[in-house]
């Protein structure tokens, strides 16, 4: 019974949970289908929404490609009118081009034709010209009696005459040179120990010219009121010319050294630029000193030359001094190293005394450097400094005899020949200006002697002849012949040294202005 209930309760239990089951899970059942539905609704709803936004978006960017191909079709067209304007530009030029080539096609034929005629007239001319130039030919021959051959052989004897001459004038230059070259060659065995040496040749200058940076360097020179000018001149003893040169001071004073002292103070002066009185006295006794140190160095160049030993420093100071003395426009110390080098080969190819003619001819004007402090001839000052430092009696003899008639040694005889040799060679000294002027005046009167000179210079030292003849005078073949003429009339008019070179100029101008 208790079983049968339990069972019961059981079975009864059971029907109720399953009841109750099967209702929560209808209840449960329709709530999930009512969420699908909705859910499924929204999904619906949203997938419409998207629709219709990806409609319009196709719809406007339909709308915009739409619009970019009618830009483009447009583009497209406006480029293909302009082609087309430009093809038809083309083609209009083309037809021009064509027509103006038909245009000169047809001028060429023309001138062609033109041409043709003036040829055929030409040949019938050169026909005219060769039957008048016979004739003509024929007319000279019974005027002046000449056939052409007999012509042609007269002008071929007067060039042979014109080439003999001018051989004859070759050969005798030639000959001339020959002789030149024998007399050259007996100098050179003759003195062979004169030609042995060779030294420069300087030119006397009493004034210096000092070159300057600028023109404003002038005014700074000067000074205010001339008071730096004033402070050079009381220092060096010079005068200091300032004129219109460009660029350029001069200086000018007969004493060399008192020249040189102030050229170089102005050169430091003036890469300084401290000018002013003080400064002036400070560099002007620098330079002093300066130049004292080259006329030493100057004297042991000289020593060491000439090559003389053994002589007391203030008699070499006194040698370098002689670089700024000049003597008819050579150089003293030039002269006195060259008299002592001839002096000293000389004596050595006769067996003398080389060291005595050498030193005697260094110092022979050893007195020119004292003779503006010391009265009396430079050879007996020249004695009197020898015998004060010490130089030994035979050299002293050298040195005073020099210039006398009466030489009573061998080595003062050889240094009298070197002096002389020294200052007789070529070029050593200056020509007179007399002399200089009257041979150029010569050489120009005798080419202004001939009609058609228009204009002469003589130039190069009188070494050339340049001539300016009239064109309208005188030609080509004319100006040859007058070179020769003058060339003759020189040779047989004048005496001159070497040779002398004739130019004749012959020039045509054309001037026209432009307005």
């Amino acid at each position: 019974m208790d079983a049968t209930v339990v069972l019961l309760v059981v079975l009864a239990a059971l029907g109720l949970g399953g009841g109750s089951g099967y209702i929560l899970r209808t209840v449960w059942i329709q709530k999930g289908v009512t969420s699908a539905r909705q859910s499924a609704s929204g999904i619906l709803q949203e997938a419409e929404e998207q629709q219709k936004r990806l409609v319009l978006e196709a719809k406007e960017e339909a709308l915009r490609l739409r619009s970019a191909a009618e830009e483009d079709l447009r583009s497209h067209r406006s480029e293909l009118q302009g082609r087309q304007s430009e093809l038809q530009n083309r083609e209009s030029r083309v037809t021009n081009r064509e027509e103006q080539l038909d245009k000169r096609a047809d001028t060429l034929e023309d001138r062609e034709g033109k041409l043709g005629g003036r040829e055929r007239e030409l040949g019938t001319r050169e026909e005219e010209l060769e039957e008048l130039k016979s004739q003509e030919e024929k007319r000279l021959e019974v005027v002046a009696g000449l056939t052409m051959t007999e012509a042609k052989d007269l002008l071929i004897e007067r060039a042979e005459n014109e080439v003999r001459h001018e051989l004859a004038r070759r050969y005798r230059d030639a000959e001339q040179r020959m002789k030149e070259e024998s007399d050259e060659q007996a100098r050179k065995v003759i003195t062979l120990a004169i030609h042995r040496f060779a030294a420069d040749v300087v030119s006397e200058n009493t004034t210096t010219i000092v070159s300057l940076p600028s023109d404003d360097m002038k005014g700074r020179i000067i000074g205010r009121e001339g008071r730096n000018i004033r402070a050079i001149e009381a220092a060096t003893g010079v005068d200091v010319i300032i004129d219109d040169t460009p660029e350029a001071v001069t200086v000018s004073c007969f004493d060399p050294i008192r020249r040189e002292v102030a050229k170089v103070a102005l050169a430091a002066l003036v890469q300084d630029g401290r000018i002013h009185p003080a400064r002036i006295e400070e560099v002007v006794k620098r330079s002093e000193e300066e130049v004292q140190q080259t006329i030493w160095k100057e004297g042991e160049r000289a020593v060491f030359e000439a090559g003389v030993l053994g002589l007391n420093p203030e008699l070499i100071r006194l040698i370098g001094r002689l670089k700024y003395r000049y003597s008819y426009g050579e150089n003293i110390l030039r002269h006195s190293i060259e008299v002592a080098s001839f002096a000293g080969l000389m004596a050595g190819e006769i067996g003398a005394n080389v060291e005595v003619a050498k030193a005697g001819g260094l110092l022979h004007d050893i007195g020119k450097a004292l003779t503006h402090e010391v009265q009396g001839p430079h050879a007996e000052i020249g004695g009197d400094v020898a015998r004060k430092y010490g130089i030994s009696h035979e050299i002293e003899r050298a040195i005073m005899e020099h210039h006398d008639e009466e030489k009573g040694s061998v080595e003062a005889f050889l240094v009298a020949a070197a002096d002389a040799i020294s200052s007789a060679r070529p070029g050593a000294r200056r020509d007179t200006v007399e002399n200089y002027v009257k041979r150029l005046e010569a050489l120009e009167e005798v080419a202004n002697s001939f009609s058609g000179v228009d204009k002469s210079f003589a130039i190069q030292a009188g070494r050339e002849v340049r001539i300016m003849v009239s064109p309208e005078s005188i030609d080509d073949v004319g100006s040859a012949v007058l070179a020769q003429d003058i060339v003759k009339k020189i040779e047989e008019t004048l005496a001159y040294p070497g040779q002398i070179k004739v130019t004749v100029i012959r020039e045509t101008r054309s001037v026209e202005y432009a307005r």
